[in-house]
């Protein structure tokens, strides 16, 4: 299998979309970073698709669970705007939020941004993850309320209110006033048995300054990948899809979880190359046997 140079592959560039039209079906204003990124990079018309309500697909106020995966929910947006659009090209962008994996300490946000394309019959997924601002507080004072939501940045970050407790399904969203909040404080203590009111940051895209600086890092990793074609067949999206663990230990020389490899391969001919990352050792903590 031949050895190419990353870099090359990350220089090229495919005009095969431009001046193509593109269905993105959202109500909460992603097209805002999402057309001009993929406008630069590859020449698209995003077109805003409405008359659908996502949030029959999952809310993450959590008054409808979302169906499937975080994939799934994003191929579903993206094939329900491109039939409504009636276009053979669609994207959508789906997001989750919970602990750092690595250490726990901080909320994490992973954005994934799906285009498809029917006519050549591909899949292309940008992703991107950082810090966010997902807190929540159930608070017995107003007091307390405000303590919180200035520690969440509010009202440049929205925020949600229940009365007594996480689950409860009345719920106030879209809050992004300091008088519409502490309305809405005292509303939910007066309507909770505990006479408690639960605040919560709101994370939809369009309250969420921080979630579309991620949106934005998705849409610019699909861009990469969409002007990057496969060397045999010239189809977009020639993308890694497995990495090889393996790089060794600047110590000892045994190999590390660290990633030695990716594997690049097309999604429409199959076509797949191995390429080496740059690094050739791995830091001491990271091997099992320096850092057991």
């Amino acid at each position: 299998m031949p050895e190419i140079e990353h870099a090359k592959y990350s220089r090229l560039e495919n005009a095969i979309y431009k001046g193509s039209n593109v269905a993105l079906l959202t109500q909460h204003g992603k097209e805002n970073v999402v057309t001009p990124i993929l406008a630069a990079a590859i020449g698209c018309d995003v077109v805003l698709v409405t008359g659908f309500d996502t949030d029959q697909l999952g809310t993450f106020t959590r008054d409808i669970p979302r169906a499937g995966t975080q994939i799934e929910a994003a191929r579903k947006k993206a094939r329900i705007g491109m039939d409504l659009a009636h276009l053979p090209l669609g994207l959508a962008s789906e997001g989750s939020f919970g602990p750092d994996p690595f250490t726990g300490l901080f909320p994490l946000n992973v954005e994934m941004l799906v285009w498809i394309d029917d006519t050549l019959g591909i899949e292309v997924v940008g992703v991107a993850s950082g810090r966010t601002n997902f807190s929540h507080l159930l608070a017995a004072n107003w007091e307390q309320a405000e303590t919180f939501a200035r520690a969440t940045d509010f009202p440049e970050h929205g925020m949600v209110v229940r009365p007594h407790h996480e689950d409860d399904s009345r719920v106030r969203k879209g809050i992004a006033d300091w008088a519409s909040l502490r309305e809405a404080f005292f509303w939910a203590c007066g309507e909770a048995d505990n006479g408690c009111a639960f605040l919560e940051s709101d994370v939809r895209a369009h309250m969420n300054p921080m979630r579309m600086e991620i949106i934005a890092s998705a849409t610019r990793d699909l861009a990469r990948k969409l002007c990057t074609p496969c060397p045999i067949c010239n189809t977009p999206g020639f993308q890694i899809v497995e990495r090889i663990p393996g790089l060794p230990c600047e110590d000892c020389d045994s190999p590390t979880r660290d990633t030695r490899a990716d594997i690049h391969r097309c999604a429409r001919c199959g076509h797949q190359v191995t390429l080496e990352r740059p690094e050739k050792a791995a830091p001491a903590g990271h091997c099992d046997w320096c850092n057991p």
